[in-house]
C-alpha cells in the first residue's frame, strides 16, 4: 500500500474506532477499524507502523475522552490522549512487525495475531501507568452488539478478541484477495475469511444469558443532581445532599400516599454527601431522616474524612433506625483515580494544571465493595472502577448478589455518561446479575443479564427510577475463569511476536552464511 493510503486508512481507522462507541454506538465500525489499521501496517518498518498507530490512535482518544477537556483545561485532556494513542502506536509497530505471519504461507495464523495483539495492548494499557485507564477497550464497544454474549464466557478480553479476531478476518480477505486474479487460492482465502468471521458470530449466539431468577427486591435509584455542573462541585455539597435527601423523602410521600411501592433498598450515587456523615452530626442526621421516612437502607456515596485514614471515596449503609453509635458498613473505593482523586508526580503535575492543587489525595480501600444493604448483598464499585476487570469480579466471588455501581459525573457530559453505562451493561451479561449506575446529574439506569436497561434518566435533571431486581449467586463461566482467558489470549500475542522474531534471525543467519 502507498505510504498516502496507509496514512489515510489509519486515520479512517481511528475515526470509526470513535463511533463504535457511545455516543454514536456504531458497533460494526470496531471490526472495520481494526482491519484498516492492521492492512496499513502491513509490511511496513516498526517505526513506521508506531506512527499509523499513533494517528490512528489520536485521532480515536482525542474526541473519545474530550469531556476531560469541559473544567479542566486542554492540556491535561490532549497529554492524556497522547498517552493512550501510544499504546496503540505500539500496537501498530507490533502489528507490522508480525507481517510475514500473513507472507510466509502461514496466513491462517495472521488474524489471531492480530486479535491477540490488540488485546495484548489493552492488557497493557489497563494496567500502566499508575494503575492504567481502560476507557477506550474495544469491549466497550459492544454494548448492543451480538457479540456481546461472549462477554459471559470470557469477559471483556475474550469480547475484544472476538471482534478484533473478525477485523482480522476483514484484513485478511481483502490483503489475500488483492490481485487474486485467477489463483483459485487467493481467491479462496477471502471467501474462508468471511465464513470463520460468521462462524465468530455463531459462536457468541451459543453462549446462554440466563436472567437471574432468585429473590426479587424493588429498587430505587435516586438522581439528586447538582446546583450546577463543573468542578466546584464540593462547594456545592450541602446543597447536593439535600437534594438526595428531599427527593427520597418525596417518594416516601408517595408510599404513605400509596402511590408507589415501598422499596427494598435505596441507592444513592457517588458524593451524594460529601459531607462526611460520620464525622459531621447534621449530615448523618439528614440521611437517618431520609431512611427512616423511605423505611428501608440505603446506599450513600460519601466522602469521609479522617485524621487516622485520611480522605476516603466510600459507600455507606444507613439502616432505618439506626442509633447514632452503630456501627455503618461501608466500602472504600480500591482504585482512586490518577489525576483526579490522587496526585502522582504533583510537582511535575502542577507545572501542568494548577487544578491539581484542587484535589487531595484519596487514601485507597484495600477490601472489595461487598456490602449488605436490606435483604441484598450488594456489590459495590465506585465511578470509573467499573472500567476495571478485577474490581468488579471480585464483589461477585465475594458474594454480592447484584452489582452497584455509584457515580458523579457533575464534571463530565452526557457522552461519558453513556460511555460508562456501556461499560455496566457489559459487566452485567459478564457477570449474570441484575445491575444498576447511580450517578449524581444522570445518566442513571437499571441494567440486566442480557445487557438491556431500563429506566434511564436524562442527563442533568433530577430524577428517581425504581425497578424490580432478582438477586444471584450463580457463576458465570466469565466469573469462575476471571483473568485466564486474558493470560491465554496474551501468551499467544508473545508467541505470534516471538515466532516472527526467530523467523528473521533465522533468515538472517542464513543470508550471513
Amino acid at each position: 500500500m502507498p505510504a498516502w493510503a496507509a496514512i489515510l486508512a489509519a486515520a479512517v481507522a481511528g475515526g470509526a474506532m470513535l463511533v463504535a462507541f457511545p455516543p454514536y454506538g456504531l458497533w460494526w465500525a470496531a471490526p472495520a477499524a481494526v482491519a484498516l489499521l492492521a492492512i496499513a501496517t502491513h509490511r511496513r518498518r516498526i517505526r513506521a507502523g508506531f506512527g499509523l498507530g499513533v494517528l490512528a490512535g489520536a485521532l480515536f482518544f482525542t474526541p473519545l475522552l474530550s469531556w476531560t477537556n469541559l473544567h479542566t483545561g486542554m492540556v491535561p485532556w490532549l497529554l492524556l490522549s497522547a498517552m493512550e494513542a501510544v499504546y496503540l502506536g505500539l500496537l501498530g509497530a507490533a502489528t507490522a512487525f508480525v507481517s510475514p505471519l500473513l507472507d510466509r504461507g502461514r496466513g491462517i495464523w495472521w488474524p489471531g495475531a492480530v486479535a491477540a495483539l490488540w488485546t495484548a495492548q489493552e492488557a497493557l494499557r489497563d494496567r500502566t501507568p499508575f494503575g492504567g485507564f481502560p476507557w477506550g477497550r474495544i469491549a466497550f464497544s459492544q454494548d448492543t452488539s451480538p457479540l456481546l454474549r461472549l462477554a459471559a464466557a470470557g469477559g471483556a478480553p475474550l469480547l475484544t478478541f472476538a471482534v478484533t479476531l473478525i477485523g482480522g478476518l476483514a484484513g485478511y480477505a481483502v490483503l489475500r484477495g488483492a490481485g487474486a486474479g485467477n489463483d483459485t487460492r487467493r481467491v479462496i482465502a477471502p471467501l474462508a475469511a468471511v465464513a470463520a468471521a460468521v462462524a465468530v458470530f455463531g459462536a457468541a449466539q451459543a453462549v446462554p444469558l440466563t436472567k437471574p431468577s432468585g429473590k426479587a427486591v424493588y429498587v430505587a435509584v435516586v438522581q439528586g443532581n447538582v446546583p450546577r455542573l463543573g468542578l466546584d462541585f464540593n462547594e456545592q455539597r450541602r446543597a447536593v445532599l439535600d437534594n438526595h435527601v428531599n427527593a427520597t423523602l418525596a417518594l416516601a410521600d408517595r408510599v404513605n400516599a400509596g402511590t408507589a411501592r415501598r422499596p427494598d433498598l435505596v441507592v444513592w450515587p457517588e458524593n451524594s454527601s460529601d459531607i462526611d456523615p460520620l464525622r459531621n452530626l447534621d449530615a448523618g442526621i439528614l440521611i437517618d431522616r431520609a431512611a427512616d421516612a423511605i423505611g428501608a437502607p440505603i446506599l450513600v456515596g460519601a466522602v469521609l474524612y479522617s485524621p487516622e485514614t485520611g480522605v476516603e471515596n466510600a459507600g455507606l449503609v444507613f439502616n432505618p433506625g439506626r442509633d447514632t453509635g452503630d456501627a455503618v458498613p461501608q466500602y472504600v473505593k480500591r482504585h482512586p483515580v490518577p489525576f483526579a482523586e490522587r496526585i502522582p508526580l504533583r510537582g511535575i503535575a502542577r507545572i501542568v494544571s494548577k487544578e491539581v492543587d484542587r484535589v487531595s489525595d484519596m487514601t485507597a480501600g484495600t477490601r472489595p465493595g461487598i456490602l449488605p444493604v436490606g435483604p441484598a448483598t450488594v456489590g459495590d464499585v465506585i465511578c470509573f472502577e467499573v472500567a476495571y476487570d478485577g474490581l468488579v469480579r471480585d464483589t461477585v466471588t465475594g458474594g454480592g448478589q447484584l452489582i452497584a455501581v455509584q457515580t458523579n459525573n457533575a464534571t463530565f457530559d452526557e457522552s461519558e455518561a453513556r460511555q460508562q453505562l456501556a461499560m455496566v451493561r457489559l459487566r452485567a451479561v459478564e457477570h449474570g446479575r441484575d445491575a444498576l449506575m447511580a450517578s449524581t446529574v444522570g445518566i442513571s439506569a437499571f441494567a440486566d443479564a442480557t445487557g438491556a436497561t431500563s429506566g434511564e434518566t436524562g442527563f442533568n435533571t433530577p430524577a428517581v427510577i425504581l425497578a424490580e431486581l432478582h438477586l444471584s449467586n450463580r457463576r458465570t463461566l466469565a466469573t469462575r475463569l476471571g483473568a485466564v482467558p486474558e493470560y491465554v489470549i496474551v501468551a499467544l500475542a508473545l508467541a505470534a511476536i516471538g515466532a516472527v522474531a526467530w523467523q528473521r534471525r533465522r533468515r538472517d543467519l542464513q543470508e550471513d552464511a
